[in-house]
């Protein structure tokens, strides 16, 4: 498979957890360390990870920077982080921390400025616009709130501006293991053929994944399933 596998770590209250939905109180909690997670990926053969900071996104600010650091002086996995990145002390902790990439969705939203501005101080190959959306409207501040941004017109603006890697969730399926939102990122692609689009939601088997390669989503976040045992590593080429 082309697709690149991204697995992914979800931090609250210090915990390795899955939402539903993004709903705090439909959590589950899969370890109690997440730095003991991150090392059994990349003894897995996984070379990427992302890492989102719950408490953070909640928070508006950033609150796990040193599990984060714990990360990645523990491995050496290339981590995007994402999770309560509001300000530039925000934005400069993650990457003293250790993480490769920087995943910003409610300051462009909220502040097109100043995330344009950090597109320009770090460059788009260390910045992921993250488009968590909801029945065509992009969500913000951990999904907690909604906005008035349509989608395809808010990742239109960013391209323009530079951008060119993108998270997208359909928060309707994240977490509920019923497949991701496959239309949408094919749709996403036919406006954005050059986009480095990465698929998130839903993701509940091997065959998922596939299906993702197949209609040319260039990479996948995953979570739930891994947890859950639903993924065949042999299969997805991780089974050392």
């Amino acid at each position: 498979m082309k697709i690149q596998q991204i697995p992914a770590i979800d931090i609250l209250d210090g915990k390795c957890v899955r939402l539903t939905k993004g709903d705090y109180d439909q959590k589950k909690v899969y370890d109690d360390n997440p730095v003991d997670q991150a090392r059994r990926f990349e003894d897995m053969g996984f070379t990427r990870l992302h890492v989102v900071d719950l408490d953070g996104a909640k928070s508006k600010h950033i609150v796990n920077e040193q599990v984060l650091c714990d990360i990645t002086s523990h491995t050496h996995l290339e981590v995007d982080f994402g999770g309560g990145i509001k300000s530039d002390a925000d934005i400069q902790k993650a990457f003293e921390a250790g993480a490769s990439m920087v995943t910003v969705g409610s300051v462009a939203v909220s502040n097109p400025d100043l995330f344009v501005s950090w597109l320009e101080k770090y460059g788009s190959d260390h910045l992921i616009l993250g488009a968590d959306t909801s029945h065509g409207k992009i969500s913000v501040n951990g999904w907690l709130e909604n906005s008035e941004a349509e989608l395809i017109p808010f990742l239109g603006r960013y391209v323009n501006e530079g951008v060119t890697n993108v998270l997208c969730t359909e928060i309707s399926r994240d977490g509920t293991l019923s497949g991701p939102a496959i239309d949408l990122y094919v749709d996403i692609l036919k406006h954005f053929p050059h986009m480095n689009l990465i698929a998130s939601g839903g993701v509940g088997s091997t065959d998922d994944i596939v299906k993702l390669d197949e209609a040319g989503v260039p990479a996948v976040v995953f979570g739930k399933a891994w947890y859950e045992g639903r993924l065949d590593v042999n299969r997805l080429g991780y089974g050392k």
